[in-house]
């Protein structure tokens, strides 16, 4: 739809000349990390300030514009796609840390502000906010998404460390969830609501998180395997001792050798975890004893990153693997994939994954965040060839549908976005109408994020 000018004026009496149509940004904010074509919004605006998005979506919600919040763009499920054009609230510019309580292990931000942003003003502190999608996301995207990450194992996803939130209401109206308190049994968990609905029931203008303290010492170890199985089964019998890991990640021979050559590393080829130990030094030192014993025992080698430069630098290339994948193929288009099973069914879904990927022929290196029973397989596809991304929708459906049938999901953590509608409709197909439900009651002129998730 194109945008009245009588729109247009209002939003700029309220932004000033924070607002833009300029090509290239609306493309750049009508795509994400995903493979989805770009669907750009008519407008970007850039508030400032909670009062100045519900003003912004008042006026939205009076003429029936759309509106997709935007936070940094690294979501992976096209979910910032402008499916019928409209406003795109960007919110990069609500980038305050409003408050923090260093007594309580609590902070307040704007959706706006990086999980770097907050680490680099919290770490001189002692402390830090461990959740760690990886991408330099914002605080409000995160939320939004439920994002979790590498540390999940230990410190939880989203939904887990956001205690409260303000948010703007389809009709422009600002809602304040939760609070400050650990715990609290007070009525409907709006606070949950929000928390990964992905724009479409409110736009999250500022976030109340849990901190956590930067733990006394840090170990960071790899171990090697024969094949993806032996790393499964250490990672499995890690759970079931419930040792305190905080990072336990697998990359198979594919992504290790995407990873040496991007990254200039000299890992050897094999499965591999990735394991990091956080707490005090007793304790870290009979957590890693402990793991050590089970890595021999499942035939795989244990080797230290001793010093801070090595750990940063084994986590910079984790972090980097999708562009290392990518790299192995210029000019190829990536398609990371994400579902969770439960950890028992966890080297089964691999292994069928892999088999599967064999018969179609296609290059998908694979990473995990196999603590919590997560793993993406990434395809790298020619862009300009239908056939294999028609092979590659073919073999994750019947990837999510292994999934889906020993009680796992189609998305660990990307979210549901605009790519994984149908999928939300096998995993809830009872609970896709209570969701509809909440929609239409929260949004009767579905103008929030339209198109996605439901």
């Amino acid at each position: 739809m194109a945008l009245a000018g009588a729109v247009l004026d209002e939003i700029t009496a309220v932004v000033g000349d924070r607002w833009t149509s300029t090509p290239t940004e609306l493309d750049r904010h009508g795509q994400d990390e995903s493979w989805h074509h770009p669907l750009p919004p008519d407008v970007v605006v850039y508030p400032r300030s909670t009062q100045e998005v519900a003003t912004i979506v008042t006026v939205c919600h009076r003429t029936g514009v759309p509106v997709v919040p935007y936070g940094a763009g690294t979501s992976l499920e096209g979910g910032i796609g402008a499916e019928q054009g409209g406003v795109c609230i960007d919110l990069s510019q609500m980038n305050d840390i409003s408050r923090v309580s260093i007594d309580d292990l609590d902070a307040t931000v704007q959706a706006g502000v990086t999980r770097h942003q907050l680490n680099e003003y919290l770490n001189p502190q002692g402390n830090m906010f461990p959740v760690d999608p990886g991408a330099h996301a914002t605080i409000g995207g995160m939320a939004a998404t439920g994002a979790s990450g590498t540390t999940t194992v230990r410190y939880g996803a989203m939904p887990h460390n956001v205690l409260g939130l303000t948010v703007v209401m389809a009709d422009g109206r600002i809602v304040r969830t939760g609070g400050r308190a650990r715990k609290t049994s007070a009525g409907y968990d709006l606070t949950r609501l929000f928390v990964g609905s992905e724009g479409t029931l409110g736009i999250i203008t500022e976030v109340t998180l849990r901190l956590w303290p930067i733990p006394e010492a840090i170990a960071v170890a790899t171990c090697t395997f024969l094949d993806v199985d032996g790393a499964v089964e250490v990672a499995m019998a890690v759970t079931q001792l419930a040792l305190p890991v905080a990072r336990m990640e697998l990359l198979d021979k594919a992504a290790i050798e995407a990873v040496n050559k991007f990254d200039g590393m000299a890992l050897p080829i094999a499965a591999t975890l990735f394991l990091e130990f956080q707490g005090i030094h007793g304790a870290v030192d009979a957590c890693a004893h402990e793991v050590r014993r089970l890595v021999t025992d499942a035939g795989g080698t244990f080797e230290w990153a001793t010093d801070a430069e090595d750990r940063t630098r084994l986590w910079h290339a984790r972090h980097r693997a999708y562009w290392a994948m990518l790299a192995m193929r210029p000019g190829a288009k990536g398609w990371p994939t994400d579902v969770c099973v439960p950890i028992s069914h966890l080297a089964e879904a691999i292994r069928l994954a892999s088999l599967d990927l064999a018969e179609v022929g296609l290059y998908a290196p694979l990473v995990g965040h196999v603590g919590d029973g997560n793993f993406h397989l990434c395809y790298v596809l020619d862009a300009d060839d239908a056939e294999q991304f028609a092979a590659a929708e073919a073999h994750y459906e019947r990837m999510i549908d292994r999934a889906l049938a020993v009680g796992g999901t189609c998305t660990g953590e990307h979210g549901i976005g605009a790519g994984k509608r149908a999928f939300l409709e096998r995993e809830h197909p009872e609970g896709i109408e209570v969701m509809r439900l909440i929609k239409a009651a929260l949004d009767p002129l579905n103008i929030l994020n339209p198109g996605k998730v439901v």
